[in-house]
């Protein structure tokens, strides 16, 4: 089933995450570009580069939607690393225009959800994704790596709608990695179960977000020692 005004939403939606990553990356000089982000074994220029890449992978996903042609973002792991790596090493300019551009042909073929799909849910690495909530894939995306390039951006500045979804995101990354049984309680009165539910785990949107995304602890609460989580 198609639903035109979701999609239209979330794209305008993108579209001002995407503005936003932008200007962060447009105030780094090219010394700042190199320094290391919050995802290990990359610089800024890595985390750009991999957006980059991603908007052009993520098209796959609406080919399949839209024509019932199975295929995953990428065709393996090495392939993903090789297109981040020949995106980061290129001048600053360039780098950033590949994004650029990259972002808005992502933009321009999820317009094709908003007509008949082939295929209503997509099965993601594992995890269930309906073909219109591909943006939202996308705006997961976003959110997460402008955290990763570690300035004075913090993941509250993004919409609450875009935490939300980078959330459900991870909540379903757990489930298909078959994270210890817990209940993650929001204060905004979300609630998920992953496994049996096993563990109560609670705090706001941002800190659970940051725990299943970056294990960062400081924003949830526990009885006991937090579960120990699979890797992302």
């Amino acid at each position: 089933m198609t639903n035109p005004l979701r999609v239209t939403s979330d794209l305008a939606r993108l579209r001002r995450e995407t503005e936003s990553f932008l200007a962060t990356v447009d105030s780094l000089s090219d010394a700042e570009l190199a320094e290391p982000s919050l995802c290990e074994g990359w610089d800024r220029a890595h985390v750009v580069a991999h957006l980059a890449s991603n908007g052009r992978a993520l098209v796959r996903l609406v080919d399949w939607a839209t024509t019932g042609e199975a295929q995953q973002p990428y065709d393996s792991r090495q392939a993903r690393e090789q297109d981040i790596e020949a995106y980061a090493v290129l001048p600053r300019e360039e780098l950033v225009q590949a994004f650029v551009d990259s972002a808005r042909f992502f933009a321009e073929q999820c317009e094709r959800l908003e007509g008949e799909l082939a295929v209503e849910v997509l099965d993601l690495h594992g995890k269930p994704i309906p073909a219109v909530s591909i943006p939202a894939v996308r705006i997961t995306e976003i959110v997460l790596h402008h955290w990763d390039l570690d300035t004075s951006w913090s993941l509250a500045q993004a919409e609450p709608e875009s935490v939300l979804d980078a959330l459900e995101a991870a909540v379903k990354t757990m489930r298909a990695k078959n994270a210890p049984g817990m209940t993650l309680r929001t204060d905004e009165h979300d609630e998920w179960v992953v496994g049996d539910g096993g563990q109560l785990v609670t705090g706001d949107r941002v800190g659970l977000l940051l725990w299943l995304a970056r294990g960062e602890t400081a924003a949830v609460e526990t009885e006991g020692a937090l579960p120990e989580l699979p890797s992302w």
